[in-house]
């Protein structure tokens, strides 16, 4: 049994579309059986997820389809309780899809249902776990950050701009446009970071802190080339020290994952790290945005669930 979570509005509705025109006839017509559970709500999808957890504890392993963008995993996976048996199945119809992206999950949903059903694997991946100073804390299956990078995101969750992209299939510009906007709006501030409980490394003055699970965020921007998703380690770039018109050319290098050329832009690895700022910062879960932060601790949970992406084996 798949139990299929929905959010409608992805990408302006255009979730909903996909759902009732390339795959739910493909699941009638062969004869797959399956649930669905749509939520608009803000929080239903990790309710959703948490009940079917619950139910299917003492019966078997629960599986998974999440139609919709790298937010709506993000919800999805907030409702997995630790240890619990559970395999994730991706069709991306979000703006930046960068957890498909790294996965090799297909763009066409037709195509990332076939890999579901039919030639896909099962594999383990690692979640990112960041707790705030006051005990709350949100899982990540892409990336987490401070700063810059944050920002962004921030201000894409609200953006109309965004949403008028998104109806011309061009949604991920909106994190390049507003990156470049929030570039010279972002302040740096002073920082320190602790990998696995070492001692306090200055990193001067913040522009961003990205920790990857992934390679890929912001629509395609590859900040850390070496991340993997299921080694119990994540990768870290900090940029920092270095003017802003420095970083308008280092930007574009990250797409190819290139930027680390430029000084000021250090990468670090750890299953551990804590990152401490002078002045609270927004801070993101996969481009998922709350609250801003002085310090946050973020740690690796290894093979935290199963997700299913193309057999790579011979």
């Amino acid at each position: 049994m798949y139990h299929i979570i929905i959010n409608p509005a992805s990408r302006s509705g255009k979730g909903l579309r996909i759902w009732q025109k390339e795959v739910e006839p493909v699941l009638k017509s062969e004869k797959v059986p399956y649930e669905v559970h749509f939520s608009e709500e803000k929080g239903g999808i990790e309710k959703t997820v948490a009940s079917l957890a619950a139910s299917s504890a003492k019966d078997s392993q629960l599986t998974l389809i999440i139609l919709g963008g790298d937010g709506t995993m993000n919800e999805a996976i907030q409702g997995i309780p630790t240890g619990a048996d559970v395999t994730l199945g991706y069709i991306p119809t979000g703006s930046s899809n960068d957890l498909a992206r790294d996965l090799g999950i297909p763009k066409k949903p037709g195509a990332a249902l076939d890999l579901i059903l039919h030639t896909g694997k099962p594999r383990p991946m690692d979640l990112g776990r960041l707790t705030y100073p006051d005990g709350e804390s949100r899982c990540f299956s892409v990336s987490c950050g401070l700063g810059y990078d944050a920002a962004v995101c921030e201000e894409v969750q609200r953006s109309r701009f965004k949403t008028v992209l998104n109806k011309i299939g061009l949604g991920k510009l909106s994190y390049l446009v507003i990156a470049l906007k929030q570039l010279f709006a972002t302040k740096a501030v002073s920082g320190r970071l602790s990998l696995d409980n070492g001692e306090p490394i200055d990193i001067g003055s913040i522009l961003f802190v990205a920790g990857m699970n992934h390679r890929f965020e912001g629509g395609g921007f590859m900040f850390c080339p070496e991340a993997d998703d299921s080694d119990g380690i994540l990768d870290l770039c900090t940029a920092g020290n270095l003017p802003k018109l420095l970083v308008l050319l280092a930007l574009p290098t990250a797409f190819k994952g290139k930027h680390y050329r430029f000084k000021g832009i250090i990468p670090y690895r750890a299953e551990q790290f804590i990152l401490e700022s002078d002045t609270p910062l927004w801070v993101h879960t996969d481009g998922e945005v709350s609250r801003r932060a002085d310090r946050i601790v973020v740690t690796c949970e290894r093979h935290a669930v199963q997700i299913i992406t193309p057999d790579t084996e011979p």
